[in-house]
């Protein structure tokens, strides 16, 4: 960020200021990616439906299993940060995320402009959160299914960091352990701080939410 860029967005000196694309009112599709069953749930892989379940605490909304397109995840209405947002736990396994996410988008007539996907993410150190729109899946099976299925890269990701494995450890076999004991003394503080950003960015938009959320250089 340069000195003459505010956190409101404006431009350089001289340039008349730019004003913030609106946020929509929603509905967004929040979904907070992992798999299914009790044997996962404290995986680093599932740390995305950590925050989920926070989120939907902090919405009021109950999570339960729909029919037709929203059968294959766990799902609820409710308001985050003003917006109306569906809530959403795909009860599939990972590396089929994508056909769920599609079913709800479908079903709430969600665009996937709107979709925010809450995920892990290796290359961040753990207790990282960042925000972005679109890009790579960096060999995130369940981004690769979502991807696939809404045949675009363009929606909104929540990613938190779960850093990469020691040594030569299979990074597949590490997204499938569940945190070290160390990691977990920090691990409720950084799904409440990836909770906070997915409210900041439904609130303000993704490039005003990056300003609060990212670090300044």
């Amino acid at each position: 960020m340069t000195e003459s860029t505010t956190r409101r967005g404006a431009g350089t000196a001289g340039a008349p200021a730019a004003s913030p694309p609106p946020v929509p009112e929603g509905p967004f599709l929040v979904v907070g990616l992992g798999n299914p069953g009790p044997g996962y749930a404290g995986n680093r892989h599932n740390v995305g439906a950590m925050v989920l379940a926070e989120l939907a605490a902090r919405a009021g909304a109950k999570l339960s299993p729909g029919k037709g397109p929203r059968s294959r995840s766990l799902s609820g209405d409710g308001r985050l940060a003003g917006r109306r947002v569906v809530l959403a736990q795909p009860t599939t396994y990972m590396n089929e995320s994508g056909g769920p996410v599609q079913g709800l988008l479908g079903y709430h007539s969600i665009a996937p402009t709107e979709l925010v996907v809450v995920h892990d993410e290796l290359d961040l150190d753990f207790d990282v959160v960042r925000l972005k729109r679109g890009g790579g899946e960096g060999g995130h099976n369940g981004l690769r299914s979502i991807t696939r299925s809404t045949g675009t890269k363009d929606y909104l990701r929540v990613r938190v960091g779960i850093g990469r494995p020691p040594g030569r450890q299979d990074p597949a076999d590490f997204v499938l352990k569940d945190f070290s004991a160390t990691e977990r003394k920090t691990l409720e503080l950084l799904v409440g701080e990836a909770a906070d950003a997915t409210e900041l960015l439904l609130e303000k938009g993704l490039e005003a939410a990056q300003n609060v959320v990212h670090p300044r250089s």
